[in-house]
């Protein structure tokens, strides 16, 4: 009689999200039944209410650390799981709310709650590489689910995730799209990390960077042509402080031109 094989185990874990890029693995669809055949979901609380103990093969963790109680869980997470993968802009830059970052979060505190002294924060939102080891980042908001499937492949087969690093400029080119920055519609394309397959330039709208810095990208430049088509400093700021604006590369250019 054959030995049944024994699957390798995913958990999923989340921190400070909005379950947007845990829903996209939920969203695999026909993929996600070959999924669940070829692995063990054995921690994964926004699908099923099982949660086995680790050691865990692999674990795809969403969101970023806010509280000093999710700066002790990740690193449980991390000592649990042989391969860890950040998945998503909270996870990968502190995702849009690391916008406190830039600003005094007691403020916030003191604005919003009648007892603040009840909340338990920290004073910025950072990816989980700020805290420990991560084997592989897969950025976007939320991520694109064929680059999901190519990474826990990867990791399955023990072989590195072939993810492109291009910018979403040849995304673009490949749809056929006429360059919005020609029209002088303020666009991140040139700087930002490919995967949403140029959804916003394909209707007209200038990429909002929703997957990140690209591989060496160069932000002095495009800051550069968004000058010359008349954009102020703060509208530079604001361009670069959205989904990922604690990226270091988009952090920095932002800094710049700040008042």
């Amino acid at each position: 009689m054959a030995r049944k094989r024994k699957r390798p185990t995913l958990a999923v874990w989340k921190f400070a999200s909005c379950d947007g890029c845990q829903l996209t693995v939920l969203n695999l669809e026909d993929e996600l039944l070959t999924l669940a055949d070829s692995v063990r979901i054995v921690h994964f609380a926004e699908a099923t209410s099982v949660s086995l103990k680790g050691m865990y093969d692999v674990s795809l963790v969403d969101g970023s650390i806010t509280t000093p109680h999710d700066a002790e869980r990740i690193r449980e997470v991390r000592r649990q799981s042989r391969r860890l993968v950040s998945i998503g802009a909270c996870a990968t830059a502190g995702g849009i709310q690391a916008l406190r970052n830039f600003k005094d979060v007691q403020g916030f505190l003191s604005s919003v709650y009648a007892k603040p002294e009840y909340i338990e924060t920290l004073a910025t939102s950072t990816a989980i590489a700020d805290h420990v080891p991560v084997d592989f980042e897969l950025r976007g908001c939320p991520i694109n689910k064929r680059q999901l499937l190519e990474v826990l492949s990867a990791f399955l087969q023990e072989r590195r995730p072939n993810v492109p690093s291009h910018s979403v400029c040849v995304e673009c080119k490949l749809r056929g799209n006429v360059c919005v920055m020609v029209t002088g519609t303020p666009c991140l394309g040139p700087v930002t990390h490919a995967g949403c397959g140029a959804l916003c330039p394909t209707y007209q709208r200038g990429c909002y960077g929703c997957f990140g810095p690209m591989e060496t990208p160069n932000t002095a430049s495009l800051a550069r042509a968004f000058q010359a088509a008349g954009r102020s400093e703060a509208e530079l700021v604001r361009a670069f402080r959205n989904f990922n604006a604690n990226a270091p590369a988009f952090r920095e250019e932002s800094e710049r031109h700040e008042e």
